[in-house]
């Protein structure tokens, strides 16, 4: 292979890598953005409603004993 065959192969392999890193930082974002609380629309605001509402539940067996 000639050094421009080389060069053009280190190009190519590294574009591949940093498109492939972009993508991983991208779906990491997204991912994380879910587990932070906003307003109502997120993961983590829906796990917040529903361990608040078992916690209603339990309470209302509680004292119906």
């Amino acid at each position: 292979m000639t050094p421009s065959d080389w060069a053009a192969l280190a190009v190519s392999v590294t574009t591949l890598v940093g498109v492939l890193a972009m993508g991983v930082r991208h779906l990491v974002k997204y991912y994380l953005s879910e587990l932070r609380p906003n307003g109502g629309s997120s993961l983590k605001d829906a796990v917040n409603r529903l361990e608040r509402q078992v916690e209603e539940i339990y309470s209302i067996l509680i004292n119906k004993k």
